[in-house]
């Protein structure tokens, strides 16, 4: 562990440890303390040694910075020195401080700049210094040229780098009665030190600081006053100030004039302090001159009781001092990130409940800057976007790499109704109980809502009631432009695969080829499509003819393009359109149509990427059409790979926004449910776990926090993806799978009549019947034993109404637990926010803490699956079904893309979420059925297969009463009408 900073008055006691090069008499002094003497007698003074004193500083430092690594190997205190120019003097001094920091076993770098380096260059150098989390400390070396305004440099320094302590925050602090410094200067610091280890009492005795610089002067008079000594600040110019200086106990020159104070002045038996650092000419010296002090040392001597020398005495101890600030910066950094703790906001719960935007706009949320801060996301890491939201950049991850990853908690449902179950207000309510009620750092990782559901019919994803992400409108509307980006992305690819075929089929070999490589350079991309077709060349003048061809016609079938634009709304009338109508395209005319965005393979890319790397990766590798000879054609087989990730390259990073308990929550993609796994990202799970993670040396199960994340759908189809796909990608092994149910929904499941949005419920869901319930549990029951049969511990989260009864409520919990459920309980978050959840939370933490990732394991292999026997797999053990039936075209796409290397892919089936079967009629738990497959589709840059087992609409169209329609703007920019 980190020893707990003190404050910085305490922090200047260092431990002495006995040297050799300690004087008899230096020791003595050391035990005993100073009393001063107003009798006119001579002393032999002894001689403060700086050298000794800060070596054993040194050792104390390397000492300390050895015991931290090995409990903590991340542990690097590092200092950055920025000198311009090549004064003989700085580089003498720059010498020193890195000969210490070596010395001390701290990272030290110089970064040296030319006399000509402009002020705004220099600024924008120590800007990014700011922003690495690796630098603990900077130090400007000074002088600068006079070009350069010192005061606005070393003010730039942020306040908790600025280990030379001059900037004005903290010198401010040092200034006033009380107040708290992270960094005391170097220099008075150092001399406080020597008077401290000399036990040189200060409480009540006279003081001169002769020197009034804000580097040494003012900063020491301060220390000396909080020390209780009675301080008169002097200068050169002072009159009778050799009055003065006979009254002084103490008496530290910091004037700048060679042997300025005499031994006369002194008042016998005070202790001289010489910060000066001046050169006199000495023709015995071999330089022409030496080194001397702002005090006559020799008559001084013989006055004093204690006098430091020069060189030998401050000097040393300066940069002593430095290495000591850089590394209480580092304790400090490190500390803090490990104090982690979200301060929650407090709920003003109204019944009956308010509409969901009302509660939302009731609440005021934290800026954006001050929950990063609580949570451990750094101000380089965190690129706002507007006072509540911002992105988390992927360094975070780096940087937190040695941490060990947080619990990871998967919710997931029954199979849905048009009644719901409340998966996402269930993840908010678990968020908000964890991390608002009972300590814990928990993240909530939700998927983007597209704004075809948004204006649609179904309404956003923030949750409900007193369980939602806020701002609920900014959340539900952009957001931070992502799906614009993937939309932007997947249209320019589009626009890529007509134009080639329209090129190509307009040009001769020779002309195609010069025009593609008009640079007579080869892209990046153009060098992997060489790599794909064998040809082992980098120079384009070197192809052959037959290369030539081979390369730059990609002759794709028009039959095969799978590729189609999309639009982020709900929109009937572009699921088939016509392309090339005009003019101009030459009768190059093909049927295609558009998707929703978040049915883009680069959304689901975006979804699964482990890196920007990864991402870029996946992108070139998304197959869209097939040559007419059977060979994928890829994105990168067009040259945009680079271009789409450039387009996407911020949305890779997550977005940070907070539950209305001030709770942190990831808000990142929305891969289509039916057809990709309808989470969020994989790396918003792993920079959440990292940052609830639990440092190395730390008890993991008492430190480390929660990241409760989403599957869509019910298990059945949500949690399988989940597993075999996601997990898959990111390595991640949930540590429990949260279920939840609700009475009226089960009820359905058992029988109950058909129920419809926006109609009256029947009686039956709204009075007790046990009977119903009891039936519908078959269907819960059904979703246990499929999670369980992954190995994870399951929780029930029964999402409570006020017309559940008691006895309902039991029903439940004990067909839940007959079917192997750790616990099932009851929770009210709507209602009452993270109140109402706790006891479930408390049973998600137990759950957690009990299971075992050893007992983990996948639906199926690999490498040794066939693509078929995948889907048989899925159908018999998530479904109940007894085989799946390949049509045809199913069947031959399957041995196409086997052919093609992409057999070994997992695989996931699009069919409709309103029944474990195909058919939306079959409830509860049906059984024999037989699964139709009428087609297979590959997203292979996504890195699987996924097979249509009914129509599926991949743009949604618009309903009658559609919800745009209550969407309003009042003359404030306050959005109204979003449910």
């Amino acid at each position: 562990m980190l020893r707990q900073l003190k404050p910085w008055r305490a922090s200047l006691a260092v431990r002495l440890p006995t040297s050799s090069a300690w004087s008899q008499s230096s020791r003595a002094a050391l035990l005993s303390s100073r009393s001063f003497s107003s009798n006119s007698v001579l002393y032999d003074a002894d001689k403060i040694d700086g050298n000794a004193i800060a070596k054993s500083i040194r050792q104390e430092i390397q000492k300390e910075i050895t015991e931290i690594k090995r409990v903590k190997p991340q542990f690097n205190p590092n200092l950055v020195i920025i000198q311009v120019g090549d004064r003989p003097d700085s580089s003498a001094y720059v010498r020193m401080k890195l000969k210490a920091a070596h010395e001390a076993k701290l990272s030290c770098e110089l970064r040296k700049f030319p006399d000509s380096i402009t002020e705004a260059q220099l600024l924008e150098e120590i800007e990014d210094l700011n922003d690495d989390t690796s630098v603990h400390g900077i130090l400007v070396q000074l002088p600068l040229p006079k070009e350069i305004n010192e005061g606005r440099i070393t003010d730039a320094v942020s306040i908790d780098k600025d280990v030379d302590g001059f900037g004005t925050l903290n010198i401010g602090e040092l200034s006033r009665r009380g107040g708290s410094p992270l960094f005391v200067p170097c220099t008075p610091k150092g001399v406080m030190v020597l008077l401290e280890k000399h036990k040189v009492e200060l409480r009540g005795k006279n003081a001169v600081v002769i020197g009034r610089s804000d580097i040494v002067g003012t900063p020491v008079a301060s220390l000396l006053r909080a020390a209780d000594a009675t301080v008169t600040v002097c200068h050169r110019y002072t009159q009778d100030l050799a009055s003065i200086v006979k009254q002084a106990d103490v008496v530290i020159a910091a004037v700048g004039v060679p042997d300025f104070v005499k031994g006369e002045w002194l008042k016998p038996g005070a202790v001289v302090i010489d910060v000066g650092i001046n050169y006199v000419p000495d023709e015995t010296k071999k330089s022409g001159k030496r080194l001397t002090g702002d005090v006559d040392y020799a008559s001084s001597a013989k006055v004093a009781s204690l006098i430091t020398p020069v060189p030998g005495g401050v000097g040393p101890m300066t940069v002593a001092m430095l290495v000591q600030n850089v590394v209480d910066s580092a304790k400090r950094h490190y500390q803090e990130q490990e104090r982690r703790h979200v301060t929650p906001l407090p709920l003003r719960l109204q019944k009956p409940v308010p509409s969901d935007i009302d509660i939302s706009r009731s609440q005021h949320p934290k800026k954006i800057r001050d929950l990063a801060k609580e949570v451990g996301i750094t101000d380089h890491e965190l690129i706002p976007y507007g006072a509540y939201k911002g992105k988390v950049s992927l360094h975070a991850l780096k940087r937190l790499e040695h941490r060990k990853d947080g619990k990871y908690i998967l919710v997931a449902g029954i199979t849905p109704t048009p009644l719901g179950e409340g998966k996402s207000t269930t993840t908010m309510g678990l968020a908000q109980a964890l991390g608002g009620h009972l300590g814990k750092m928990a993240f909530a990782n939700v998927r983007q809502p597209s704004m075809g559901p948004t204006f649609g019919i179904k309404g956003g994803a923030a949750g409900g009631g007193y369980a939602q992400v806020i701002p609920m409108d900014e959340f539900n509307m952009h957001l931070t432009g992502d799906i614009h980006a993937i939309s932007a992305a997947n249209n320019l690819l589009a626009a890529a695969i007509d134009t080639r075929m329209f090129h190509e089929k307009s040009q001769k070999d020779a002309s195609l080829y010069k025009r593609l490589v008009p640079k007579n350079k080869f892209t990046p991309s153009m060098l992997k499509r060489l790599k794909k077709l064998g040809i082992d060349k980098t120079d384009p003048a070197s192809l052959t003819k037959e290369e030539i061809r081979k390369f730059a016609r990609l002759d794709i079938d028009p039959d095969t393009i799978t590729w189609k634009r999309v639009v982020d709304c709900n929109d009937r009338h572009l699921r088939t359109i016509t392309v090339g109508e005009a003019p101009t395209e030459k009768g190059d005319i093909r049927q295609t149509g558009f998707d929703i965005t978040v049915a883009s393979e680069c959304m689901a890319v975006l979804a699964l990427s482990n890196s920007l790397h990864d991402m870029r990766e996946r992108l070139g590798n998304m197959v869209v059409a097939s040559s007419r000879d059977g060979v994928p054609i890829t994105c990168d087989d067009l040259g945009a790979g680079g271009a789409l990730t450039a387009l996407m390259k911020d949305a890779i990073m997550p977005n940070l926004m907070q539950t209305l308990e001030g709770t942190p929550v990831l808000v990142h993609a929305g891969p289509f449910a039916n057809i990709s796994i309808g989470a969020s990202s994989v790396l918003a799970d792993k920079i959440a776990l990292k940052l609830v993670g639990s440092e190395p040396g730390e008890n993991h199960e008492e430190k480390a926090g929660y990241v409760i994340t989403e599957a869509g759908f019910d298990f059945t189809m949500g949690g399988e993806r989940f597993f075999n796909i996601k997990c898959r990608s990111s390595g991640l092994v949930p540590d429990t799978v949260v279920i939840v149910a609700t009475v009226r929904a089960l009820k359905l499941h058992g029988g109950g009549p058909d129920v419809k949005p926006g109609q009256k419920l029947p009686d039956a869901y709204l009075n007790a019947n046990v009977d119903l319930v009891r039936n519908g549990c078959s269907n819960l029951k059904k979703q246990i034993q499929n999670a369980k049969s992954y190995g994870v511990p399951v929780v029930v989260a029964i999402n409570r109404f006020s017309s559940d009864s008691a006895e309902e409520i039991e029903i439940i919990r004990e067909e839940a637990l007959a079917a192997g459920a750790n616990d099932a309980i009851a929770s009210n978050h709507w209602e009452e926010g993270g109140l109402g959840a706790i006891d479930l939370a408390k049973g998600v933490i137990k759950a957690a803490n009990e299971g075992s990732h050893d007992d983990f394991k996948l639906l199926y292999d690999i490498p040794n699956t066939s693509a078929e026997d995948k889907l048989n797999i899925i159908a018999r053990e998530m479904y109940g079904a007894e085989k799946v039936e390949l049509s045809p075209l199913a069947r031959e796409k399957i041995e196409r893309y086997t052919k093609q290397g992409f057999g070994n892919l997992p695989i996931c089936i699009a069919k409709t979420q309103y029944s474990l079967s195909h058919d939306p009629n079959l409830k509860g738990v049906p059984s024999g059925f037989t699964v139709p497959i009428r087609d297979v589709r590959a997203s292979v840059g996504a890195g699987y297969l996924y097979a249509l087992a009914a129509e599926i609409m991949t743009i949604p169209g618009l309903p009658t009463y559609a919800g745009f329609m209550n969407v309003e703007v009042d003359d404030e920019g306050n959005i109204d009408g979003l449910f």
